[in-house]
């Protein structure tokens, strides 16, 4: 009996080349005895709704897109209730969680990796509530995620983040913030801060492979103190681009669990979409949390 199989797809991704391999993608899954249905979002929280609505009817759900969609389809596939599997095709600017994961950068070798692959059991994350796939993050590059315009993704692709947060580090401002991890409180002033499952964040910042497993039940916590002067900064930029975290300007720790205590007024990003600024915030790992079909060997560490 046939499988059936749910492609959300994202038309407006990245640099829209998934756009013209869909037939290609659809007899992928045909011709491995699947029935496809295909639906392409067409505004933000599509991607969720599709995915929440369909998973109790499909034996398979495929996201092509990048962050923000795959992030929707996860959010969808968690509030359905179902243990359905994930299929991820990356088409978007950066695809910072794809590449955390060495998932295939062509658009129809990923999809044949989809149905030649094996579901793998990975850590998501929940904001007081709100579901992200890899980063919740504030400060310095994380309103580039989502103040760069799309047409400027779709025409720059990763240099758009690059220039954006450049952009970003020369009007920074430092955050208050305090937060409370495995029994110890860290308070001071920020100007950057993620709690991330991924190598990659934003396109910019990069975390050793050998310090990040996407599946051992905790995220790493970055958190970067606000320079006093230029060179200060350039230190910090210094430690930051040679992945070196052993200084008292940076505090890199690892943990299942988060509370923080932050002023209203300083937003975030969840895989690189827009979240208001709350004064508690409680982020929690949710180990093993989804099912992500890969094709290869995979223990957890990228």
């Amino acid at each position: 009996m046939a499988k059936k199989v749910l492609i959300i797809m994202n038309p407006c991704s990245g640099t829209k080349k998934a756009n013209k391999y869909l037939t290609d993608i659809v007899n992928i899954f045909t011709v491995n005895d699947y029935v496809s249905t295909v639906l392409t979002t067409t505004k933000r929280g599509d991607g969720r709704i599709y995915a929440k609505n369909y998973a109790k009817k499909m034996d398979l759900i495929v996201c092509i897109g990048g962050d923000g969609t795959f992030n929707e389809v996860v959010s969808g596939v968690i509030q359905s209730g179902v243990r359905v599997p994930i299929g991820y095709i990356p088409a978007g600017s950066t695809n910072d969680f794809a590449n955390s994961l060495h998932l295939s950068k062509g658009i129809v070798k990923a999809a044949h990796d989809i149905v030649q692959g094996e579901p793998v059991s990975l850590d998501i994350g929940t904001f007081n509530g709100r579901n992200f796939s890899y980063v919740a993050s504030f400060g310095a590059f994380t309103k580039t995620s989502y103040a760069t315009p799309q047409n400027v993704k779709n025409a720059l692709g990763h240099l758009a983040y690059v220039l954006g947060g450049i952009n970003s580090i020369a009007s920074i401002r430092a955050e208050h913030m305090a937060f409370e991890v495995n029994g110890m409180k860290y308070e001071d002033d920020y100007i950057f801060g993620a709690i991330s499952n991924s190598t990659s964040v934003g396109g910019i910042l990069t975390l050793k492979p050998e310090l990040v497993d996407m599946s051992d039940g905790e995220f790493e916590l970055l958190l970067v103190k606000a320079p006093h002067d230029l060179v200060e900064l350039g230190a910090i930029i210094h430690l930051l681009t040679t992945q070196n975290y052993e200084d008292e300007m940076i505090t890199f720790i690892n943990a299942s669990e988060f509370n923080i205590h932050a002023s209203k007024e300083t937003s975030w990003t969840l895989d690189g979409e827009y979240q208001e600024g709350m004064e508690e915030i409680k982020v929690v790992n949710m180990h093993h949390a989804i099912d992500l079909i890969m094709n290869g060997k995979f223990n957890g560490r990228k």
